[in-house]
């Protein structure tokens, strides 16, 4: 009688086994992204600030950085709220999106992660690394100016400028998730159109069309 017990509960423990398994490698992809993901980013907009002698230029990149990591965290949160069966009935009209929508809502969880966690947490390092760069950029062409009051003060307009984007993001996500990830469908539809990848979110491989 205990053998049968052992062996009923085998197959629970070794699905068990799976889900950490996959859990921890998605984890893992995760963190690898991240980083693969920041290095290029905080490269790339370093190398374009060090060339860029407008301020004003710099502050564009600047806000440029938090508006993507406001859009982004809105998209994650629009995932979460928006409802699939709106979705089925487009994509059975053959309406263009619908059925990328269709994953999106189906794996909010993905796409939450990826937006808010990767592309959010991203854009938030690199628009403090952006802001120090300014500032020790003004500080450079007016030695007179207060070390500590322009590091402050840029501290301060990037938090309130991440943090107020986000809350407005958040509730304009919330009132408007359908027509958010209808958007976002769209042009994920576009993209697969333009560049013949078919891969669908949550897929296990993807695949370029043959024509």
């Amino acid at each position: 009688m205990g053998r049968n017990r052992i062996n009923s509960n085998y197959p629970n423990s070794r699905s068990n086994k799976t889900q950490v398994f996959n859990r921890l490698r998605g984890v893992m992809l995760i963190s690898g992204g991240t980083f693969i993901l920041a290095i290029i980013v905080s490269l790339s907009s370093e190398f374009f600030l060090r060339s860029v002698t407008s301020l004003l230029l710099a502050f564009f990149i600047l806000l440029t950085i938090i508006l993507i990591g406001v859009v982004f965290d809105a998209i994650g949160v629009a995932a979460a709220a928006a409802q699939e069966p709106p979705f089925h009935a487009k994509a059975a009209g053959r309406i263009r999106g619908a059925s990328e929508a269709v994953q999106l809502v189906r794996h909010a969880d993905r796409v939450s992660s990826f937006c808010n966690d990767v592309v959010g947490d991203v854009c938030g390092t690199i628009s403090g690394a952006i802001g120090a760069m300014i500032a020790l950029r003004l500080l450079y062409l007016k030695p007179t100016m207060d070390e500590m009051a322009v590091t402050v003060v840029m501290t301060g307009l990037i938090a309130a400028l991440t943090v107020g984007g986000k809350a407005a993001g958040k509730t304009f996500a919330i009132n408007k998730a359908n027509d958010i990830i209808f958007w976002v469908g769209q042009t994920i539809s576009w993209f697969k159109r333009i560049t013949g990848w078919s891969r669908a979110i949550g897929g296990k491989r993807g695949k370029k069309r043959t024509r």
